[in-house]
């Protein structure tokens, strides 16, 4: 995978990941809210963080001073 194909990657997983953001959100405001979906977005948003954080930990490497 290409830098620039991870670039793009990135922000499909930050675009996901805000989505998933305002779903847990509109789902909590609910009258009754389902936990279980709740819960199930709210590993799935894990997850994207995850990839999110490999991938950023890929592009942009720690540098010691």
């Amino acid at each position: 995978m290409t830098e620039e194909e991870m670039r793009k990657r990135l922000e499909v997983l930050r675009i996901e990941h805000r989505d998933l953001d305002a779903a847990i959100a509109a789902l909590a405001g609910a009258g009754v809210p389902d936990q279980l979906q709740i819960a199930r977005l709210k590993k799935r948003k894990l997850k994207l963080k995850d990839q999110i954080m490999m991938i950023e930990d890929y592009l942009i490497p720690d540098i010691i001073a």
